[in-house]
């Protein structure tokens, strides 16, 4: 497995595609996609058994990413793996390009089409039933925002998952704690959701949602308990390495001005400068 520190240059240099993606595209869910950046780096650098070349492989792991309004995120992750050539991030949402606003299983590695919240997990759910009706290893990880957990169809599927007893389902719960209205305990209070989900028959772990190294263990040791879906709840900052969005609802959804993007490539490349340091 890559080192801890390889891994955090990774996703330093994800972050900075991300704000590269959301400037050039002139729309994006900017937030919600870098607060995600280092679930999806351990997920796709440590953790699921796909690549490029195995995307049709009936054996693969799925990843559904439930918070599909954070596509600017699985773009760069999926770029950088391969599965995406590098120029087609130059078109994002342009005319005629595949990659647009939401996932679109039109773009390789992506297994379903989200963003209609709620979606992902009885998707994933049904993914998971079904490698087990014909007898597939294959695991099934989705993410979810947290305020997404509010929709009701999100229960319904973890009811089931507990149910059919579906030990081959991860999900994880993006835990920024804000959504485009503002803090979700104000919203709709979640808490305590650790102990909703076990209490649906889940195995629940939480874990610091930008510590890779222990996003990578964690995840690596699933499921937690034979016979029960997991549950990883990530405790993470909304616009996480650009100061200025950093815990602001107002960049759940938002375009940078030129002044704002140099400032956020400037404490990006200062971040990667540390990190390389660190490396030497």
């Amino acid at each position: 497995m890559t080192n801890v520190n390889q891994l955090r240059t990774i996703a330093n240099r994800y972050r900075r595609a991300v704000i590269d993606l959301v400037y050039k595209g002139r729309t994006g869910h900017t937030g919600g996609s870098l607060s995600c950046v280092d679930i999806l780096t351990a997920l796709y650098h440590c953790i699921l058994r796909v690549t490029p070349q195995t995307a049709s492989d009936p054996d693969r792991d799925r990843y559904v990413q439930s918070k599909g309004h954070a596509v600017e995120a699985l773009y760069v992750v999926l770029a950088g793996r391969g599965f995406v050539p590098q120029s087609d991030l130059e078109r994002f949402s342009r005319f005629d390009s595949p990659l647009i606003g939401h996932p679109t299983r039109a773009v390789a590695g992506i297994e379903a089409n989200t963003g209609a919240l709620g979606h992902g997990l009885p998707i994933a759910a049904g993914m998971a039933l079904a490698g087990r009706m014909d007898g597939r290893g294959y695991r099934v990880f989705t993410l979810l925002g947290d305020g997404e957990c509010a929709e009701g169809s999100n229960w319904e599927a973890a009811l089931f998952a507990a149910h059919h007893k579906l030990d081959n389902l991860t999900t994880i719960v993006d835990r920024n704690r804000l959504q485009i209205t503002g803090n979700t305990e104000t919203v709709c209070g979640l808490d305590p959701l650790d102990a909703k989900f076990a209490a649906f028959g889940w195995s629940v772990v939480s874990v610091d949602g930008h510590d890779i190294g222990a996003l990578a263990e964690t995840l690596g040791r699933v499921p937690f308990t034979p016979g029960k879906p997991s549950m990883v709840i990530a405790g993470t900052v909304k616009g996480r390495g650009v100061s200025f969005m950093e815990n602001q609802a107002s960049w759940h959804h938002g375009v940078p001005s030129e002044e704002q993007y140099r400032t956020a490539v400037r404490e990006l490349d200062d971040a990667f400068a540390r990190l390389s340091a660190e490396r030497a």
